[in-house]
């Protein structure tokens, strides 16, 4: 059971320490994973962003939003698209499956098992249940811990074996999005929906379903306008109760995946400098720009189809996951390649960002709820896009703005403490 990194060192993604790459020079002993962590913390608030301000659908189909997407053309939709959208997440839940694996290390450096993991799990369970019912919906803690239970299994395997494993049920998900998510599109947005009786029948019921997902957000949709949080959360837990485990079953063909491979990378050094920086920057910039003009094809090919609702369901869920791949694994290579030479105050507030990450993660959530439910600003539906930027634009600096002092002063983000506390049923200290 070895690693790269010492058994010391931050225990997952969201931290208890800072996770720190071997050390160049004394001096420059820099937080590669925290700083990758506190991109990836940010980059996924630029991605919600619409599914907050907006109806959920509307962060993949502009129609929906309320008012007008401000976005001529289309070409922010695109740009998010392309830079954006699936690689925060991706990078999130490989530094999630290298987390797992420095957890255990310091685990089994003190004679622990894997039910300690098991349990810290189940607290993360706990939590991304309160966020899906009381704070928002497109919560992913609950199913990182679901999938995290199950590669928990796979913990003894060689880093080699989750490597393999990984990359290849990996392209096997890719090809079960492809097929599932290009049918509807087929059948409603080109001509084979109209080759015959069948699929003609079947593109009218597609067409119906169009306006059924819309309506489906009508409640929550009013409730949050209205300010009426009581009947919100009545309707989470009534009638949404199930997408929980809807969504963790349509996206563990990536998460799992993603999370063995990020395991089997930090295993082989990858995010502690072991790689050659050549090779680590020649192939992160090929798989970047690769996977970016694959993406900008499909964004186009979406633009020239007048972003239809099943395409740009296709586009998002179907066609990119095997680009989002590549652009992945290049931003994390990039990231590390490139980390050691980052310094100065933005990058060290970008690092403690990333060690609090658990509690800028839900934390931006609460904020979000201030800014949008109709009981604070109200501002839920009546920001365009370039609007709802410039919210993400002042979140951020909030987000910088408290990460660094906090930790100044204390131990641990406010939640990471919590969830250590839990943890190990021991109150520790907060304050150093």
């Amino acid at each position: 059971m070895t690693g790269t990194l010492s058994p010391q060192a931050a225990q997952d993604i969201f931290g208890d320490a800072p996770l720190a790459i071997a050390p160049v020079a004394a001096a420059e002993r820099i937080d590669t994973l925290d700083f990758i962590r506190g991109i990836a913390v940010m980059g996924i608030l630029a991605a919600n962003i619409v599914a907050f301000g907006q109806p959920f659908e509307a962060y993949m189909y502009p129609a929906a939003f309320l008012t007008a997407a401000g976005d001529p053309g289309g070409w922010m939709w695109i740009a998010q698209f392309v830079l954006v959208d699936g690689k925060m997440r991706g990078l999130f839940t490989l530094l999630f499956g290298a987390g797992m694996y420095l957890f255990m290390e310091k685990a089994w450096a003190r004679g622990g098992t894997r039910k300690l993991q098991a349990w810290r799990l189940l607290i993360l369970m706990a939590f991304g249940m309160v966020h899906f019912f009381f704070i928002w919906p497109g919560d992913i803690l609950f199913y990182y811990a679901l999938f995290g239970l199950l590669v928990l299994a796979c913990m003894g395997w060689s880093a080699k074996g989750q490597l393999r494993v990984g990359i290849l049920a990996y392209l096997l998900g890719a090809v079960f999005y492809a097929v599932t998510m290009s049918f509807p599109w087929a059948v409603v947005d080109t001509g084979f929906g109209a080759s015959s009786p069948a699929m003609l029948e079947t593109r009218a019921e597609m067409l119906a379903g169009i306006d059924e997902a819309i309506a489906h957000g009508a409640v929550p949709n009013a409730a949050i306008t209205a300010g009426d949080y009581p009947a919100l959360v009545a309707h989470r837990l009534a009638v949404q109760w199930m997408e929980p485990w809807s969504n963790a079953l349509f996206f563990c063909f990536e998460t799992i995946p993603l999370m063995l491979i990020g395991m089997a990378l930090y295993r082989k050094g990858f995010f502690s400098g072991a790689f050659a920086r050549e090779g680590m920057i020649r192939w992160g910039w090929i798989g970047v720009i690769a996977g970016a003009a694959v993406h900008l094809a499909i964004g186009l090919a979406m633009q020239a189809g007048g972003f239809t609702f099943y395409g740009t369901l296709a586009a998002f869920m179907g066609w990119s996951p095997l680009p989002r791949l590549c652009m992945v694994l290049g931003l994390a290579a990039l990231l590390v390649a490139y980390s050691r030479g980052w310094t100065g105050w933005l990058a060290e507030r970008v690092r403690a960002a990333g060690r609090a990450a658990f509690t800028n993660y839900l934390g931006t959530s609460v904020l979000m709820m201030f800014v949008f439910h109709g009981w604070a600003l109200g501002l839920f539906g009546q920001l365009n896009r370039p609007q709802l930027y410039l919210v993400v634009a002042l979140a951020w600096m909030v987000m910088l703005a408290w990460s660094k002092p906090w930790l100044d002063r204390y131990r641990y983000g406010p939640l990471e403490w919590l969830w250590r506390c839990l943890t190990y049923r021991v109150l520790f200290p907060l304050k150093k």
